[in-house]
């Protein structure tokens, strides 16, 4: 099936879509003997000679990956402070994928990697509004209206976020204690947070916002996509049903 070639380049590993176009406006781009510099124009990765400096590009198979990602892992292909990536947890896998949105340092929860750009992309548009559900264990017991500020939408970096689905856990029985600066036990409640845009540590600055800092943050859902036997650390492809159900988010 003809692709743009941009994704052709990004699925093979030969670089990310923005960079394919930057060696395709400087002309290091064939397709079948013939030099492209037109953005736009597809090909056919089983069927065409692609080559870029030279060099025949290899048609990678789609994949997509479900990560129950760890805390003390960055969501990026590469770090410049050489902290881990969750690419190392990735053993065996060898088509060029990489995360779709992402994950803080310090959360744990699914992510989803692929090479499949174009879906990626519409994933992460904010006109489409996929969900992401989160737990979250918090400081202090939010009363009514912490909890409906967080509904409405916090103003951050200029900006209100959008309106979100929040759940108060553990409503009405004392929630796990936690030692605090001065060593005084402090009460802690689970909030179940549905967010629709993916803003920088989005969940965290929200809850520190209505007084109430989150101590572990982890997602359990991203769109349809949710998996509670996978354990920390592992990964698994997605199932032909699951891939359908997030094309169809997409759209």
């Amino acid at each position: 099936m003809p692709l743009r070639l941009q994704k052709i380049l990004a699925q093979a590993g030969i670089a990310s879509r923005r960079a394919s176009e930057t060696l395709i406006a400087e002309g290091r781009v064939s397709v079948n003997g013939v030099t492209i510099r037109e953005m736009g124009t597809k090909a056919d990765p089983a069927a065409d000679d692609i080559r870029v400096d030279g060099r025949r590009v290899k048609a990678e198979r789609l994949r997509y990956l479900l990560l129950n990602k760890p805390p003390g892992y960055v969501s990026t292909r590469s770090d410049p402070q050489r902290r881990p990536t969750v690419l190392d947890l990735l053993r065996g896998v060898r088509e060029y994928v990489y995360p779709v949105g992402r994950l803080d340092y310090d959360t744990e929860g699914l992510l989803l990697l692929t090479n499949d750009g174009e879906l990626a992309a519409r994933l992460t548009h904010p006109r489409h509004g996929i969900e992401r559900v989160y737990e979250a264990r918090v400081a202090g017991m939010p009363d009514d209206a912490a909890l409906e500020r967080l509904r409405r939408g916090i103003p951050l970096d200029g900006r209100r976020t959008l309106p979100a689905d929040v759940v108060l856990l553990n409503r009405g029985r004392p929630g796990p204690a936690h030692a605090g600066p001065r060593g005084r036990r402090e009460r802690e409640a689970v909030l179940v947070l549905t967010i629709r845009e993916g803003r920088n540590r989005q969940v965290r600055r929200m809850c520190e916002a209505v007084g109430h800092p989150v101590r572990a943050l982890r997602r359990v859902r991203i769109g349809p996509l949710q998996d509670r036997r996978l354990k920390t650390g592992m990964w698994r492809d997605l199932t032909a049903l699951e891939i359908r159900a997030l094309q169809r988010a997409g759209t």
